[in-house]
């Protein structure tokens, strides 16, 4: 289909903290290429985004900062929005969802699917600390993990570990607010029925994407719905949100996911009068671009509410990308592992673009990448440095040397197969480049880019100019090979610059003052053609476009990682309470488990057993129910992998059991036992079974 406008979406960052590079490789930077390339090519397109100001996130933050959470989105607003700016991620607009605009949207969209009895309404038992008087979100409850052991673990997940948890399988669970015991309470709430668009998600993903979407987002898509999808509910018990527009919602507020991707809607009706062109039109293309986490609410629960309403636009790709690891560890705000956009700036000045290249080439795409310092400088000094760089300077040096400084002539009669074989590369580069761009592999595209140059470098090394000089005085047409050496070299700098734009934009614009030229130049229609630059037409003197990073840098900033690793572990060391807990303690888990003695190992019962049977828990998206062949019994244990393993695909499995483990209750079913996961690179969990296949009821030793 011939699109005639494009609405490009990159996910709204938390405004609970600094972005980092971890987020800019994930989908600000990819987003930020492709609606650079669709303006160049003179395409109808705006780019929007916005801070995401609701949700818990938000209110844990401002509870550790001993701030209100106006005060931690208006701090961060500010901190992420200068960021991007520095980093030249080019939005349309940078909105807000805690503007009125927004609330109005997302109300006027909920009232909507509310009046055409959409919504289930639900009474549910939600954990409620009695001494605050809320109802207390996930995030507001922690407790022990049951996997690792850690004792400031999350009611969603255990951010040491790493395991996706519920509230009732956290050990000895309280409330982050008061550190008093939850107790469960009846709560109504409006749910939409995911279920019931099973049908259309099937025939718009499973039968139409297939070829289209990356293979991590449609299998992703594919076994959640193969999975079968449940009812969500789209209201939250809190003050902080957006309020549900009925009257007999009080203390209710939109679920952040509801609320949320519909600031894309609510950003582009700020941008412009024509908003509903981009989102109510067919012949719109809409593109999410996302981190791998948020996949399920782009590509199934948003399009479905989407649907549901009857008048806005689906996307038609959403090209995540998985997760970068900085220096082989995965990045963590609680840990300050993590390298931050807004002092990578500061230390690194006018260098922005060195940034944007390292996370480009080792893009995230199809798996997860790390990113090293080490590889950063290699980067810098023998690609971009002696490779782009290189060639750039050399034509521009040689022709002030050689040419008096100004544009030489082409002498066609002249020209040999090495000259035509340079001239077709630059034509196909074009086309080489807009191909991966037009599939979203960002990486390939910049490869053929950076090949490009490469291949300029050989072409002035087989020609040597310099030395055909040398042989003037006694061959005056020699001229004309130097001439058209540096010609072609010259339009394949100007070529380059049309091309790199994209990616390293500042260095485009560099070039462009380098050749004297308008940023118009720049332009699509223009890659490929040998004309760019005219005849007798002077240029500047060459500036550096890319300068060396040195050892000391490297160093500096490796230690700086240690440094506030440490800084943060020391911190939470200090903040853990003998006793009770607090804020700080809930907001920031310990580093590392404490030390145990055989005595204390010698405790645990570890026993082989086999799973006889799996099953879903009711209105528990986390849990199976496993029954489990212990050789001298049977057991019930709940297990938090539901959403890394369907039921039926684990029957039969031997797995490790803590078989002395004390029974509890979740979901009023009782567990008694717990059985032992692992996880790999990617953050999938992985059975820790026995190598060989033994008698149920075997010890593990």
């Amino acid at each position: 289909m011939d699109f005639k406008r494009y609405l490009v979406t990159a996910a709204l960052p938390y405004a609970n903290g600094p972005v980092h590079i971890g987020h800019l490789a994930g989908c600000y930077l990819p987003s930020d290429i492709y609606v650079r390339y669709l303006r160049a090519q003179k395409r109808d397109v705006k780019f929007v985004c916005g801070s995401d100001e609701h949700g818990v996130p938000i209110t844990i933050r401002a509870m550790k900062e001993g701030i209100t959470p106006q005060q931690v989105v208006d701090k961060y607003n500010a901190i992420i929005k200068d960021s991007f700016e520095q980093m030249g991620i080019s939005f349309d607009i940078y909105s807000r969802t805690s503007n009125k605009i927004h609330h109005e949207t997302s109300q006027a969209i909920f009232k909507k699917l509310y009046d055409d009895g959409v919504f289930e309404e639900r009474e549910s038992e939600q954990y409620y600390d009695e001494e605050k008087q809320v109802f207390l979100a996930d995030r507001y409850i922690v407790g022990t993990c049951p996997v690792c052991g850690n004792p400031g673990a999350y009611g969603d997940q255990c951010e040491k570990c790493g395991s996706s948890l519920s509230p009732e399988q956290l050990i000895n669970p309280r409330s982050a607010l008061s550190s008093a015991t939850p107790v469960k309470r009846k709560t109504k709430h409006w749910y939409f029925p995911l279920n019931k668009y099973e049908g259309w998600l099937k025939e718009w993903i499973i039968d139409g994407k297939k070829d289209e979407w990356k293979p991590n987002v449609y299998g992703q898509c594919k076994s959640w719905i193969d999975s079968g999808l449940q009812p969500r509910a789209m209201t939250r018990d809190s003050s902080w949100g957006v309020p549900v527009p009925l009257p007999d919602a009080d203390g209710k507020v939109l679920y952040v996911w509801f609320d949320a991707p519909i600031g894309y809607i609510s950003a582009t009706k700020e941008l412009t009068p024509m908003w509903a062109d981009y989102w109510q039109k067919e012949d719109t293309k809409l593109v999410h671009f996302i981190g791998k986490d948020n996949i399920v609410f782009h590509c199934i629960i948003f399009p479905a509410i989407l649907h549901a309403h009857g008048s806005y636009i689906v996307p038609e790709n959403v090209p995540a990308n998985e997760f970068l690891n900085i220096e082989g560890d995965k990045v963590s705000t609680s840990r300050n592992w993590a390298v931050w956009v807004d002092e990578y700036v500061k230390d690194f000045p006018d260098q922005q673009d060195v940034l944007r290249y390292v996370l480009c080439r080792n893009a995230p795409e199809t798996k997860d990448n790390d990113f090293t310092w080490k590889d950063f400088q290699d980067c810098n000094n023998n690609e971009l440095v002696a490779v782009f760089g290189n060639f750039v300077n050399r034509a521009f040096v040689l022709m002030h040397k050689l040419c008096n400084g100004k544009v030489p002539k082409l002498h066609e009669d002249v020209l040999d197969d090495t000259d035509r074989t340079l001239i077709d590369d630059i034509r196909e580069a074009k086309l080489r480049v807009e191909g991966e761009i037009e599939n979203y592999k960002f990486r390939d595209a910049l490869f053929e880019v950076m090949d490009l140059a490469r291949k300029g470098n050989k072409y002035m090394q087989d020609k040597q100019p310099w030395i055909v000089a040398k042989s003037l005085e006694a061959n005056p047409e020699a001229q004309k090979l130097i001439d058209n050496c540096l010609h072609i070299c010259l339009q394949l700098s100007a070529n380059l610059a049309i091309l790199i734009n994209p990616f390293l934009p500042f260095t485009a614009r560099k070039m462009c003052g380098m050749m004297k030229v308008v940023e118009r130049m720049l332009d699509w229609e223009n890659a490929g053609k040998m004309n760019l630059l005219n005849v007798g037409y002077p240029l500047r003197a060459p500036e550096l476009l890319f300068k060396k990073v040195e050892d000391e840098q490297v160093t500096a900033q490796v230690e700086k990682l240690k440094n506030n690793l440490k800084q943060s572990t020391m911190e939470q060391q200090a903040a853990q309470p003998q006793n009770t807990a607090t804020e700080e303690t809930n907001a920031f888990p310990p580093a590392q488990k404490p030390e145990i003695t055989i005595d204390d190992f010698n405790k645990i019962d570890l026993r082989v057993g086999t799973i006889l049977h799996a099953e879903k828990v009711e209105k528990a998206d986390k849990l199976l129910k496993l029954e489990i062949d212990l050789g001298y019994e049977k057991r019930t244990v709940l297990s938090g992998i539901a959403m890394h393993f369907k039921p039926e695909e684990i029957i039969g499995k031997q797995v490790t059991v803590v078989a002395n483990l004390a029974p509890r209750k979740m979901r009023g079913i009782e567990s008694k036992g717990m059985i032992l996961m692992a996880e790999n690179a990617e953050g999938k969990l992985i059975f820790a079974s026995p190598v060989e296949t033994t008698d149920n009821g075997s010890g593990v030793k």
